[in-house]
């Protein structure tokens, strides 16, 4: 199958996506199955993975519903309080559903940049393990070092990182140095833990008038240091139409792995999510 790993579907009017801007036309715009259904047909992409934009259950048990009702998500990535032990009761019951494959916090809203780490939240580490669930880490480069103890720390843990961890290309662009650090947390990542890694999210971190010029060494760099059959295209769609159409990123993702060879490149589109997610 060709997969979306990463796209999300949203309604504004619940009241629960706190960090969206409310002057922002594009963001702060329903988005539906319908809105995305004929893109998916033209590019031939199979399915997709829907993923958690609001720190509340509510919210999961809404993409839920839409998967239930959209034969093209083929799996959910929803949200659970870590900060709530209760919410074990919540992890356990959304397990139960057949599209529900793992939990994303929200990392990096959050403002202690060693949150991850604290006692309390260890609980929800040690469950997702138990119940085989995924992880979707979610962060910037300086989490880097705490996800890596984090998953040495839960080696057992199914763990994808999502968008290349968010290098920050706009600085790049503007002379200073993003990729050192960032590179090489990711390949002590890509060395030293199991996870998998989200080729998805890079346009965003842009400013503008970027150009694939400036993606490029970021992009081959996830791609050498994991490799394809570790790495997953995504959209991040409708994020990511603050600086690009779905199509346009599409596009550009098939162009920066033209190098790879036609099993790496359906792995990247597809095979690895498919087997991380265990997709139907």
């Amino acid at each position: 199958m060709k997969i979306d790993a990463h796209q999300h579907f949203w309604q504004p009017l619940r009241g629960d996506y706190d960090w969206m801007p409310q002057d922002n036309a594009t963001l702060n715009h329903a988005y539906g199955p319908h809105d995305l259904a004929p893109t998916l047909d033209v590019l031939g992409i199979d399915g997709t993975v829907l993923v958690q934009a609001a720190a509340t259950v509510q919210e999961t048990e809404y993409m839920l519903g839409l998967a239930d009702a959209t034969p093209f998500i083929k799996g959910v990535v929803g949200w659970v309080d870590f900060e709530d032990p209760s919410h074990l009761g919540h992890l356990k019951r959304l397990a139960a559903h057949p599209k529900f494959l793992g939990v994303r916090p929200m990392i990096q809203d959050i403002p202690d940049v060693n949150w991850m780490l604290r006692d309390d939240v260890q609980w929800a580490y040690g469950a997702l393990v138990d119940l085989d669930l995924t992880f979707d880490a979610l962060g910037f480069p300086q989490h880097l070092p705490n996800f890596l103890t984090l998953m040495q720390r839960y080696p057992d843990m199914r763990v994808v990182y999502d968008h290349c961890m968010k290098p920050q290309i706009r600085d790049a662009q503007a002379g200073q140095d993003a990729f050192s650090q960032w590179a090489d947390g990711m390949s002590a990542l890509a060395e030293h833990t199991s996870g998998v890694c989200k080729f998805s999210g890079l346009i965003t971190e842009t400013d503008d008038g970027w150009t694939s010029d400036d993606v490029r060494p970021f992009a081959e760099h996830v791609l050498s240091a994991f490799g394809p059959a570790r790495v997953m295209w995504g959209s991040d769609w409708p994020v990511c139409r603050l600086k690009a159409e779905y199509g346009d990123w599409h596009g550009l993702a098939k162009q920066l792995t033209e190098t790879l060879s036609e099993p790496e490149r359906a792995d990247v589109f597809g095979g690895t999510a498919t087997r991380f997610y265990r997709l139907e």
